[in-house]
């Protein structure tokens, strides 16, 4: 068991290391693809041993084995949280295609999140892609396409409004991920993380204006709080109504 866990780490952390280079390369409309990843300071090519996941950062102390020019922390930190969010799933799912398609949305979703923090907008091939895998898990998993068109319809629509509502308040990258996040969990699971990313983005937002890391006039991206929302919901989401009836009940 330890050894299946481990393999699924294993497996995230070098997902995550290619989720760097998308979450830099994409925004920009740079190729993920080539040229091959260099530093960014003397840029020299990257060799086998600068790019093991979370261990080069570690060995080499955070810098460039050619230049010394420091990397931002960041980069082991998206390694090791992939790898740590694919063990969690592996929890839930036994080895199986729509575990792996999970993987696959576990990362889309650490893309949106680091993406939409850097820049504010979410990537259209993103969401494409992972409506792809969707239609394959509902079709392995689910099989209930009915359910993931209303969750999709439901949670598109109630962002959708409130868009429209806030007078862009809003971004249309978020109604756009919330339809096809709402196709993969379905109408009950798509309330679930509708409401954990408004509860979870009031109260950090909250917290960021009070403390004036952020003002009223900065801009908070929503999107992350809508890939947590979503990534519980998807592991968790009846235990979540179950206790949640259970309490206000």
């Amino acid at each position: 068991m330890f050894l299946l866990f481990f393999s699924y780490f294993i497996i995230g952390i070098v997902v995550g290391s290619f989720l760097n280079v998308c979450i830099y390369r994409m925004p920009i409309g740079r190729s993920i693809i080539s040229p091959p990843s260099a530093c960014g300071a003397c840029g020299h090519v990257l060799g086998i041993l600068d790019m093991i996941p979370v261990l080069s950062y570690v060995f080499l102390g955070g810098k460039c084995r050619y230049c010394h020019a420091k990397y931002s922390m960041r980069y082991a930190l998206v390694e090791l949280l992939t790898g740590l969010l694919f063990v969690v799933c592996g929890f839930v799912y036994l080895p199986s295609i729509p575990l792996f398609l999970v993987f696959a949305f576990t990362a889309s979703l650490v893309v949106i999140t680091f993406v939409d923090f850097d820049h504010q907008i979410i990537l259209d091939e993103i969401l494409i892609f992972l409506f792809i895998c969707g239609i394959g898990y509902v079709g392995f998993y689910t099989k209930d396409y009915w359910d993931a068109i209303y969750g999709m319809l439901i949670a598109g629509g109630l962002m959708l409004a409130i868009y429209f509502l806030s007078r862009g308040g809003m971004g249309e990258g978020d109604v756009k991920l919330s339809l096809v996040l709402g196709f993969w969990l379905g109408w009950k699971a798509a309330l679930v993380c509708l409401l954990l990313a408004f509860v979870m983005g009031g109260i950090i937002g909250t917290v960021l204006l009070a403390t004036g890391i952020k003002s009223r006039k900065d801009p908070i991206p929503f999107g992350p709080y809508l890939c947590l929302g979503a990534y519980l919901a998807l592991l968790y989401s009846p235990y979540i109504i179950f206790y949640y009836w259970r309490f206000f009940s």
